[in-house]
């Protein structure tokens, strides 16, 4: 079932809130535009042949391809949208589990901490708990995002 939400102020988010994702198909062309664009052109990601003689026995997508559909599902739900300032980083990310052409993803978002930021009135530190899965429940990312989100005052 897909998700949407309303923009979310640094006010509406409480340690805790949960939210869930879309769902996305991972095909060939995203292999294909991940490696055109960061230019790892790495056999393992697009070569065929070459990967069904690995461990994986086909190809698997690029950890920081994994990692850009994740921050492409948090922007996706909406509930950053237009109240983002700036992605600040991550104090963790793990990729336990590969992700295969075909693979389904969806991601569970879960608010772990919402920080005033001394500097600044305007916005403040929110810190969301990322638990990207395939269809079968296999998790492929886990880690936390911080962002810098707009205030209600700041509008």
């Amino acid at each position: 079932m897909a998700y949407s939400y309303e923009p979310h102020y640094f006010e509406d988010f409480e340690e805790g809130k949960e939210f869930e994702s879309v769902g996305r198909t991972v095909s060939e062309a995203d292999f294909m535009m991940h490696s055109a664009l960061s230019g790892d052109w790495t056999e393992l990601h697009t070569n065929k042949e070459y990967a069904e003689d690995t461990q994986f026995g086909q190809r698997i997508a690029h950890g920081p391809m994994t990692f850009v559909q994740s921050t492409g599902f948090v922007y996706r739900s909406g509930i950053v949208e237009r109240t983002a300032i700036a992605f600040l980083g991550m104090n963790y990310m793990d990729l336990p589990n590969p992700v295969f052409i075909g693979d389904t993803l969806s991601q569970t978002m879960v608010v772990s901490e919402r920080k005033d930021v001394g500097s600044r009135d305007d916005a403040g530190l929110v810190v969301l708990d990322v638990e990207m899965t395939k269809q079968d429940g296999t998790v492929v990312l886990e880690g936390d995002m911080k962002f810098l989100v707009k205030t209600r005052s700041s509008e």
